[in-house]
């Protein structure tokens, strides 16, 4: 199994108890919010059911296409690579700018300083390329 990303949307392939005391089964629809150790652990976000809020502040069940309907969390626990299933990659659910700006948050400083020198390059040969299309025509 490929190393999960921040972000991915996964699966609970095995069980995974809950703080409170309960158990999210297998089939349990999560996602990736933090990378422990290199992939050696993850903290998942675990989702139930679609809902909704009442007036009062209660959740109660809804179709996901009704306006204001979310899934539930049900917890966020650590969950191991043997109990996680990948469903769609951060990438494919990101748009790009979103996927990288999400990457770019879990950089060190000095990385940041390299992204952004990069950035700054391949910007400068854009500019450099519109100008000589310019000329040309």
């Amino acid at each position: 199994m490929s190393k999960l990303q921040l972000f991915d949307a996964v699966n609970l392939i095995a069980e995974v108890s809950l703080t409170d005391g309960g158990v999210a089964p297998p089939g349990t629809a999560a996602a990736i919010v933090e990378v422990f150790n290199n992939g050696e652990a993850y903290l998942v976000e675990l989702f139930g059911g679609w809902v909704k809020a009442e007036i009062g502040g209660d959740f109660i069940p809804a179709n996901q296409d009704e306006p204001g309907a979310f899934r539930e969390t049900l917890g966020v626990e650590t969950a191991y690579p043997h109990q996680l299933q990948l469903v769609k990659s951060a990438r494919e659910i990101m748009e790009v700018r979103e996927h990288l700006a999400a990457v770019v948050d879990n950089l060190s400083d000095d990385l940041v300083a390299e992204v952004r020198d990069f950035a700054e390059f391949l910007q400068q040969r854009q500019q450099k390329q519109v100008s000589y299309v310019k000329a040309t025509h």
